[in-house]
């Protein structure tokens, strides 16, 4: 069985709506500590994301060891400054007044695991750029979006209003969502696993 360690709605909808057949069954990692202890040693983004991806789906492996299972992270990188989800809504419009008006990369990494080892990795890349907004804009599109904001890197959900803080948006749509879906596509039918 194909499962999906991440209890992301958006990314269950684009398997689902691909026509994946699958399971999901969230990990429960505590991505903070990774983050930090990995941005303090210096590692780049990259290495950051394909990490968080790789403990989330080795997490919900070690119990569903007969399962292909998918985990999912991302990571966005800005003037050099790494960036995870923010903690509180106070975090989240900080972590916008730093974007605004900037170009930034998102970095969208999976890892799939079968049994106990990984099988399969990428990372997405997408090259972003927000738009000058203003104080007051940035006040009511966080009071709006509430809590919904710290559940994604960056604070912003492309998918809805997030969509008007850029200018530019350059790569793939998918990885921008979360999961780079072609590419998990192309490696499931290599395998003949997953689809209805």
């Amino acid at each position: 069985m194909l499962v999906l360690a991440s209890g992301s709605e958006i990314r269950a909808e684009m398997l689902r709506k691909a026509g994946v057949a699958f399971a999901v069954d969230p990990a429960q990692v505590d991505e903070r500590p990774i983050f930090k202890t990995m941005q303090a040693d210096g590692l780049p983004a990259h290495v950051i994301a394909d990490a968080l991806a790789e403990a989330k789906a080795q997490q919900v492996a070690n119990r569903r060891p007969g399962d292909l299972v998918i985990g999912a992270d991302q990571v966005l990188v800005c003037e050099g400054r790494l960036f995870e989800k923010p903690g509180s809504l106070t975090e989240a419009a900080e972590q916008l007044r730093f974007l605004r008006g900037k170009p930034h990369e998102l970095l969208s990494a999976v890892v799939i695991f079968e049994g106990a080892s990984p099988v399969w990795r990428t990372i997405g890349r997408v090259r972003m750029e927000m738009r000058a907004f203003s104080d007051a804009f940035l006040d009511e599109y966080v009071a709006r979006q509430g809590d919904d904001l710290l559940t994604t890197v960056g604070a912003y959900k492309l998918e809805t209003a997030g969509a008007q803080l850029f200018t530019r948006v350059e790569g793939d749509y998918f990885s921008v969502l979360g999961l780079p879906l072609l590419e998990v596509l192309d490696f499931l039918r290599s395998r003949n696993i997953g689809l209805t």
